[in-house]
């Protein structure tokens, strides 16, 4: 993990703001300035929403966990992000390719990135949100 500069924060806090206020059913009775608080934080969940923004993503709040007094993030793009594509699930998949091996698997590179795969239940909740096909939720 590489820590994000003050302008590279401020610049991904802006891109978030914007989509948190263009997508409010994705996080109803939320407030911005508590997503905020909490990304200013926590250097480690702003770099891994970076990752996720840098690969195509548009990751974006979808809830609130109390358990763990923290914000869900989940992607939110409509299609597979475009640096996250061509990949196969794990790395068992990965090496029994024997033809047109990919360069990565699914789970390696959420790891890389700090974040989880959508477990079914998450998916689920996703889809009730609205119509998307996502990869990945920052942990």
């Amino acid at each position: 993990m590489t820590a994000l500069s003050k302008e590279q924060t401020v610049e991904l806090l802006q891109i978030l703001e914007k989509r948190f206020a263009e997508n409010m059913n994705r996080h109803k009775g939320l407030s911005w300035e508590a997503v905020q608080s909490k990304l200013e934080s926590n250097p480690k969940k702003l770099w891994s929403l970076s990752e996720m923004e840098r690969t195509g993503g548009e990751p974006d709040v979808v809830g609130f966990d109390k358990t763990s007094n923290a914000f869900v993030f989940m992607d939110c793009s409509a299609e597979s992000p475009e640096g996250r594509r061509s990949t196969c699930y794990d790395m068992e998949g990965l090496l029994s390719r024997k033809q047109h091996r990919p360069e990565n698997n699914a789970v390696d590179m959420a790891a890389e990135m700090g974040i989880d795969m959508l477990t079914e239940e998450e998916y689920r909740h996703l889809q009730q949100l609205e119509s998307v096909i996502p990869k990945h939720r920052a942990g």
